[in-house]
């Protein structure tokens, strides 16, 4: 059975389209999977996302989008609801599709730069010696910083770095290969739940 991540993001051309899913590879690789690697979709805005995992019916889909906005972490009392999130919040208001569940949908919280603040030894070694960790949203519950915390907290640490201030595109597409996995699960419900049911799928 083919395996198919559904990703949001991933830029607008070819050449950024590859980086990113070549990245998106590493990352998954360094996980550890159990069993052999999904197929990576970059689909660029997350509506366009959500609309070819909906009509996705070759194999086993897997949506992966953003949040944006703020959703409660995981726990055996709440368990997660992506599509009650994504179907409440403005500007979505997505549907669950029919023929998927709730193993099947995953979010960034509230942003892919979420990842990348959970792991700051990565940004340190991206950026170089410029890079003033002391900038970054210092909240220790990583899924409760807004997106546009994450992103200026990303921007004002990288202001001086001489690969420029952080920007999406090649600085998101090059980072997300560089990050460890293992950091983001310990820091992150969400992304710890991503990791392991793609785990659990790719061995069935």
């Amino acid at each position: 059975m083919e395996v198919r991540v559904f990703v949001e993001g991933g830029g607008d051309s070819p050449a950024q389209h590859a980086q990113f899913r070549k990245s998106f590879h590493a990352l998954l690789a360094k996980a550890g999977l159990s069993g052999k690697k999904p197929k990576v979709a970059v689909c660029g805005g997350r509506s366009l996302a959500y609309k070819d995992f909906k009509n996705y019916r070759n194999g086993y889909g897997i949506l992966l989008v953003d949040s944006e906005s703020p959703i409660s972490p995981i726990t055996e009392e709440h368990p997660a609801q992506p599509w009650e999130h994504l179907h409440q919040r403005e500007g979505d208001k997505w549907s669950k599709p029919a023929h998927t569940s709730d193993e099947q949908c995953h979010l960034m919280v509230q942003c892919m730069e979420a990842w990348f603040i959970a792991d700051k030894a990565a940004l340190k070694q991206y950026f170089g010696s410029d890079f003033k960790e002391n900038k970054l949203p210092q909240h220790t519950n990583i899924p409760a910083i807004s997106k546009a915390n994450l992103l200026s907290g990303l921007e004002n640490a990288t202001k001086t770095c001489r690969k420029g201030c952080y920007s999406k595109g090649n600085h998101s597409f090059e980072l997300l290969g560089l990050i460890d996995p293992l950091k983001i699960k310990g820091k992150c419900t969400w992304a710890k739940r991503f990791f392991e049911t793609l785990d659990e799928v790719m061995i069935r």
